[in-house]
């Protein structure tokens, strides 16, 4: 791989990390100073400092300083930053037209991201999708159609499950703060029942798929009723919820439950879809077929859109005029999808995603045996994490997940926690990331376990 560009093919920005100031170094600081006076409290940063630009794996800030990206946006740039064929193709467009909104005077455009869309995803029967502008919105049509679909009201929902921040997908969303907190009352015919979560499963990990792909049935149909449930909604490997893989047999059960009764079994593939976890799709690693699949993030390379897929007949159920919205499918944002899938294909995404799997697990599983403070190491391809506890224990420690993230944002390597307890680091860097690049950024985390 060239030291000046990405394996996309992305601008030629030098895939190495400089730390030239301290981070935030001083114009960052005083951009954040503007943030301050100008921008609402309740937009925060994960980190600091200013982006100037950025190419493959590599953020540079206004000061100069060049950050290893373990984040991809959360789950975004997958193809690298500024991926050439995402340029190319949303730079055609722009010259061509910007909008017209797809419900007005439809474009080519929309329709070929559909077409891909049918294509990738999992199943080979009849499929339709609907194009929107944010996982949310995906998730909050997927309930609308599977209510007009089914004539049913109630939703099924998951603990640690994470599915958006309007009204809807706030109730849907498990963790209070900071997504629900003091912003109720929420939408009504929510149920949450239990995951799947082997590491906390008070029986034993051996025991979690049964015990609770019981619970859940027990609960639908003792307490909900599966005539009235319209929609089960599981993120395949949980995503804010902290990277939660639902032990192995655990969803097929669900989803055949889920068949057996006539409900609308919905895959959130957010976060994990597009090759992020060494398949096209996450569900596809137990063999599970949606009804529906909902996709935002990666599919864009960093333009805003989203999409449901599904079963022809479910998709059409909606009346004509009951599904849009004035951005939803924008012309540029279909352009960068279709440059980002050809490069997912191109370059064999889904198995880069392996490849930094083999690269990073290893060494994760070498810092768990180093460090007792982290419990387990989970995930799969580049959608990893590692969840820290009080050692002897498994008391979530929130206080050493961000001591250990503000050290590596100090020696400028970008990482995120999640988890409902606020204690689990994930790592999702761009599946283009360079293998000199990735161990370096293992190296300075391993530093910040070690200083932390």
């Amino acid at each position: 791989m060239s030291i000046t560009q990405d394996l996309s093919g992305g601008p030629a920005l030098t895939q190495e990390r400089r730390v030239v100031t301290e981070i935030p170094g001083p114009k960052s600081r005083e951009l954040m100073a503007r943030k301050q006076a100008a921008v609402a409290d309740g937009v925060g940063a994960v980190l600091p400092v200013f982006v100037e630009r950025a190419g493959g794996a590599v953020i540079e800030d206004v000061d100069g300083n060049r950050l290893i990206d373990f984040g991809s946006g959360i789950a975004v740039t997958s193809v690298g930053n500024s991926a050439e064929a995402v340029v190319r193709r949303a730079t055609e467009q722009l010259h061509r037209f910007t909008h017209t909104c797809a419900m007005v005077t439809p474009y080519e455009g929309y329709v070929a991201v559909c077409e891909e869309l049918a294509a990738v995803t999992p199943g080979d029967h009849a499929k339709k999708s609907a194009l929107f502008n944010s996982g949310a919105e995906a998730v909050e049509n997927a309930v609308k159609i599977a209510r007009t679909h089914t004539g049913r009201q109630a939703i099924v929902v998951f603990e640690h499950g994470y599915h958006g921040r309007t009204n809807l997908t706030m109730a849907l969303t498990a963790k209070n703060m900071p997504y629900k907190h003091g912003f109720g009352p929420f939408a009504p015919e929510i149920y949450r029942v239990p995951v799947a979560y082997p590491y906390r499963w008070l029986t034993g990990a051996e025991n979690c798929a049964q015990e609770a792909a019981d619970q859940v049935i027990d609960h639908i149909t003792k307490q909900i009723g599966a005539e009235n449930t319209a929609a089960v909604i599981i993120e395949p490997l949980l995503g804010e919820g902290g990277f939660i893989e639902p032990a192995r047999g655990f969803l097929p059960r669900i989803a055949e439950f889920a068949r057996e009764n006539g409900i609308v079994f919905v895959a959130d593939e957010i976060q994990s879809g597009f090759c992020r976890t060494g398949q096209w799709f996450a569900c596809d690693d137990e063999g599970v077929v949606p009804d529906l699949i909902t996709t935002a993030k990666g599919i864009a390379g960093g333009m805003p859109l989203a999409a449901v897929t599904g079963r022809a007949e479910i998709m059409d159920s909606a009346h004509t005029g009951g599904l849009g919205g004035t951005y939803g499918g924008n012309p540029v944002a279909c352009a960068a999808a279709l440059g980002a899938i050809e490069t997912m294909r191109e370059l064999d995404l889904a198995a880069r995603a392996r490849r930094i799997e083999e690269v990073m697990k290893p060494r994760l599983l070498q810092l768990a045996e180093e460090f007792p403070a982290i419990g387990e190491v989970r995930g799969r391809g580049a959608m990893l994490a590692v969840e820290l506890v009080r050692p002897g224990s498994k008391e979530p420690d929130a206080e050493l997940t961000a001591a250990v993230a503000r050290r590596c944002h100090q020696a400028g390597l970008l990482v995120l926690t999640c988890g409902t307890y606020g204690n689990v680091l994930r790592f999702l860097p761009p599946l283009v990331i360079g293998e000199e690049l990735l161990n370096e950024g293992i190296d300075i985390l391993r530093e910040a376990f070690a200083a932390a």
